[in-house]
């Protein structure tokens, strides 16, 4: 399966901004199930400046300036990914305990195990607290392996809670999400990582894309897709496990990984500084088709 992503982000001001340094997140990263196999990045009005670099986590990113005045900002990300059937884990048999892979964590110095250990702390999004880990407790009971309380979590978050688009923004904290009982992608994938890490297991914030379906008889509507949010926790013996909280699945050949972090402040698709500007508009318009071959050239 190819699929071919057009991500379109449009900033319009309410007045000149004379100067913008942005950092975009917008490149999908190569994993062994897909390969990223074209990538194009168009910003208008047209950057002074424009480097490339990895994050700490492995995440490709974009930095650029643009040192003249203008009322809109329009980035547009075209990448091409080649996606093959996701083989399964191999988990031990049996698998852990889930109180069993707490305990090893810190203490796993394997070169997975010390990339794992730095998601089973605080981030600044994110809090450890007491009613996440009565809530996870739920599904973690005693002696139960890891993969099968996972998923217990994933489907209890996704029958609990109502997905409203509306009712929360991209600053709405896990706390709030637990109280309203609502919200999108972002917010049930906070929560389900604030609940594992309240367990001291260790999770991280996937971000990505998601293919969707319009109804029977009715065509695709481009642009309708959108950017999505995962989770994926560590289990030693199996590695990362993803489950996908919003739609009680395990991502599959429909998810496209963009980036993984902490939470979704590291991996926010486009963010930066601004002088000027006033109030401003935004819209966002993803469009995820799958192709038989590769887009041409533009």
């Amino acid at each position: 399966m190819i699929y071919k992503i057009v991500h379109r982000t449009t900033y319009r001001y309410k007045h000149p901004v004379s100067v913008g340094t942005h950092v975009a997140c917008l490149k999908p990263r190569a994993l062994p199930h897909h390969q990223l196999s074209r990538s194009e990045l168009s910003i208008q009005p047209r950057p002074a400046t424009r480097t490339e670099r990895v994050d700490f986590f492995g995440n490709l990113l974009c930095f650029f300036t643009i040192q003249e005045p203008h009322r809109e900002l329009m980035v547009e990300a075209r990448s091409e990914v080649v996606m093959e059937e996701k083989p399964m884990p191999r988990p031990q048999l049996p698998p852990p305990p889930w109180e069993e892979v707490a305990r090893s964590v810190p203490t796993d110095l394997s070169a997975a195990g010390r990339e794992a250990y730095q998601f089973g702390f605080e981030s600044p999004r994110i809090r450890v607290r007491p009613e996440f880990a009565d809530y996870a407790l739920q599904s973690f009971t005693p002696g139960r392996p890891m993969p099968d309380a996972l998923l217990d979590l994933t489907a209890r978050i996704h029958n609990d809670f109502r997905f409203d688009s509306k009712s929360t923004n991209v600053r709405t904290t896990p706390e709030e999400v637990f109280k309203k009982r609502r919200g999108v992608c972002q917010d049930f994938a906070h929560l389900q990582i604030a609940c594992l890490r309240s367990l001291n297991l260790a999770a991280r914030y996937v971000s990505g894309y998601l293919r969707t379906y319009p109804p029977p008889g009715q065509p695709r509507l481009v642009g309708a897709d959108a950017s999505h949010a995962w989770v994926s926790a560590y289990c030693p013996g199996i590695g990362w496990l993803g489950v996908d909280p919003t739609n009680n699945i395990v991502p599959s050949n429909g998810h496209v990984t963009l980036a993984w972090g902490r939470d979704y402040g590291d991996v926010s698709p486009l963010r930066g500084l601004i002088l000027g500007g006033g109030s401003h508009t935004l819209k966002v318009a993803v469009d995820m088709e799958p192709i038989d071959s590769r887009f041409p050239d533009v």
